[in-house]
């Protein structure tokens, strides 16, 4: 015995490790392991529809116990797949895998002559070359199944009650009122609609169920003319064909009451362009200040008493619906709770736009019922124009502040009871509260979506021209301001290019010398670098208010030894603001002191990197400061970014002269240019995007 024992162990040694005689069978293959064409292993009502013969799989596994390390643990795929003819009869395919290593998926795809709209059912097993698992729709498990679909679905019908085809009628209302657009495909097996309405949105909408009809809403930004595509997906995934539908939006309607509030001075009521006069308080005084820029030719001041108000003793709109109120404001003060405008609801009020003081600051605010809205910085003796929105489709309000967005939208559900408009004071429980003091004009109530462009549209305050230089000629080293006022003075170190004076043609004489074309027009400002610049007699643009600056530069060097200012303008002590070129980071840079007093710290608070390569047509830089929003950025060739957009709260007013090509440089100047400059432009007001590409083509972009 101890002999053939020995005789075991050596034989042993000679072979290689000793295994057990015993082999397990392969795991059974678990159901979340197994996909028919990539869908889960399901079966009766959530059986998956393909639309072509699937390719099956399954992850099948051999026992950990009849591996050793390093050792192939072979596993091949049992598929088995049946279903039941026409006649009745029941078919079956089978199909066996490669071998794989354990842990390995296994595929078949399906014959072509599977049946389409018939119940496929199917199962699988693992078989190591031993023994064979147990079926996976064995004891615990479940059979698999598909549905092989091969007709796409029929295209959808799109109708909408709002916004008929135009064989119906042409023109439909209009921007800010909701459409409902509903699509049914003839199909019974569709289970979702893709859409594509021209100019967005787009997207996908599940049906409820197979076969039913879906309706989405769709909300009009612009007017003209509109279409909506659609495809009908089936439960397969296959697409129908495209459905198109046309309809044409008209221009938003008008407000449903408008008070511009530009009554003369001593009257008792406002009178209503549209809706119902509104009488007044005697605490409300007419002929007030407007904001530069806008339509209306004066406001009506509210001293924030009991007699501060007008009111129209009815309603304005139907708060239950959608709505807009909108008002141009100008607090006289800030410390306490103001209302713009209002609507009576059983003892307090339905709506309210206003102002309301909190921690750390003021803000303004929109209120619906226990719904607020709050964002913005009220200032003071600074106009704002606000608008309230409450969207019934959507139940949400939201707050725009010169034509901007702000806080967050908040769910909210109206009073279902209406009563008086009033514009400068809310209704409370014992009285009407939290009146306003300082100036209101042009009120306005839409009863539907104002949207973002009217938004934008109806806070715009029209940039006034304050100078346009196109620096073409001289004469007496000054040059003309288009409009005839303030020219510009022309230092030492600066001249007038003008090109070529037409006294030969290079393309007909070889003789001719080549002579650059001006930057833009007939000439442009020429600087040395040295002493050259350029200045106006004294402040062109107010820098505590909104201003836009636009000019042409052309370096004279692709790389300069300093940085260079294009534009400054000075406080007492250092610029207000300058907007330069670092050559160290090939940069356009707007740079601001954090304060008027000598030596004060520089800030770059905006920049846009371009290196200019002193050569070209030179590169369009613009400066726009908002004090409605209290943001300054820098543009560079009609274009603006994140890193470009900085935040300036508080502007303050410089003093000093508009200056071409020098900064301040402790008692004196620096940073001079070298290089040439055209279309110096200034506004008063806030240019928008689209104007800004504009300027520095030789005419005073539309800012109508």
């Amino acid at each position: 015995m101890v002999v053939g024992g020995c005789a075991a162990v050596l034989l042993a040694t000679a072979v290689g490790p000793a295994y057990a005689a015993d082999n397990l069978p392969p795991k059974q293959p678990l159901v979340q392991d197994l996909q028919s064409q990539g869908k889960a292993c399901v079966t009766g009502d959530d059986t998956p529809y393909v639309q072509k013969p699937p390719r099956l799989s399954a992850m099948l596994y051999d026992p950990e116990e009849d591996n050793q390390p390093s050792e192939f643990s072979p596993v091949k795929g049992e598929f088995e797949a049946w279903w039941s003819d026409a006649a009745g009869v029941e078919q079956r395919r089978t199909f066996t895998t490669n071998t794989l290593p354990s842990g390995s998926r296994h595929y078949w795809t399906m014959p072509d002559d599977i049946p389409a709209k018939t119940v496929v059912s199917w199962h699988v097993r693992g078989n190591d070359g031993e023994a064979t698992s147990a079926w996976s729709d064995e004891g615990d498990g479940s059979v698999c199944s598909f549905v092989y679909d091969d007709v796409n679905p029929e295209k959808a019908v799109i109708s909408s009650p709002e916004y008929p085809n135009p064989e119906d009628v042409f023109w439909v209302d209009g921007v800010g009122v909701y459409g409902h657009f509903t699509m049914d495909s003839p199909s019974d097996d569709v289970v979702s609609y893709t859409y594509y309405f021209l100019g967005g949105p787009y997207g996908t909408v599940s049906a409820e169920r197979p076969g039913a009809a879906v309706t989405i809403p769709y909300l009009p930004l612009t007017s003209g003319p509109k279409s909506l595509t659609v495809y009908a997906i089936d439960r397969s995934g296959r697409s129908s064909g495209e459905a198109r539908y046309d309809f044409n939006v008209k221009s938003g309607r008008a407000p449903v009451a408008r008070w511009k509030l530009d009554d003369p001075a001593g009257s008792r009521s406002a009178s209503a362009e549209t809706g119902t006069a509104a009488r007044a308080g005697t605490g409300a005084t007419f002929g007030g200040p407007v904001p530069a820029g806008i339509g209306t030719t004066a406001t009506v001041s509210l001293d924030g008493s009991g007699h501060g108000f007008l009111t129209t003793d009815a309603p304005a709109t139907d708060i239950r619906k959608t709505f807009a109120v909108s008002a141009w404001v100008r607090p006289a003060e800030t410390g306490r709770n103001m209302t713009v405008a209002s609507q009576d609801a059983d003892g307090k009020p339905g709506f309210s736009l206003g102002l309301r003081s909190q921690d750390p600051g003021p803000v303004w605010s929109f209120a619906i019922a226990h719904a607020r809205v709050s964002g913005g910085a009220p200032e003071t003796g600074e106009w704002a124009h606000l608008l309230g929105l409450y969207d019934a489709e959507t139940g949400r309000a939201q707050l725009y502040v010169n034509g901007h967005e702000v806080g967050t939208a908040a769910e909210a559900t109206p009073a279902e009871t209406a009563g008086a408009f009033q514009i400068g004071r809310a209704r409370g429980a014992t009285g009407y509260r939290d009146r306003w003091h300082g100036d209101i004009g042009d009120v306005q109530v839409h009863d539907r979506v104002v949207v973002p462009g009217e938004a934008a549209e109806l806070a715009l305050r029209k940039p006034k021209l304050l100078g346009h230089w196109s620096v073409e000629n001289a004469a007496d080293g000054a040059s003309p301001e288009q409009s005839d006022g303030a020219p510009l003075r022309l230092g030492t170190g600066a001249s007038i290019y003008r090109g070529a004076d037409n006294s030969c043609i290079p393309e007909l004489d070889p003789d001719c010398p080549y002579v650059p074309l001006p930057l833009v027009g007939d000439g442009h400002l020429r600087l040395d670098g040295e002493t050259g610049y350029a200045a106006a007699d004294g402040p062109v643009v107010d820098t505590g208010d909104s201003f836009t600056l636009g000019v042409v530069v052309r370096l004279a060097d692709s790389e300069p030894a300093h940085p260079m200012t294009v534009l400054s303008q000075a406080g007492e002590h250092t610029d207000a603001f300058k907007v330069r070129y670092e050559p160290s980071t090939y940069t356009w840079q707007l740079v601001m002191p954090e304060r008027d007093e000598v030596g004060a710290p520089e800030k770059v608070v905006s920049q846009i990197a371009g290196a200019d390569g002193g050569e070209g047509q030179g590169r369009r830089l613009a400066v726009v400061y908002d004090d409605g929003t209290d943001t300054i950025k820098l543009y560079l060739d009609g274009h603006t970014n994140a890193e470009a957009t900085a935040s300036l709260p508080d502007g303050w007013h410089s003093t000093g002269a508009l200056q071409i090509g020098r900064a301040k440089a402790g008692d004196g100047w620096g940073e001079y240019l070298h290089g040439d400059v055209d279309e110096v432009q200034a506004y008063a007001g806030v240019l928008r995007d689209m104007d800004v590409l504009g300027l520095g083509w030789g005419t005073d972009p539309c800012v109508c």
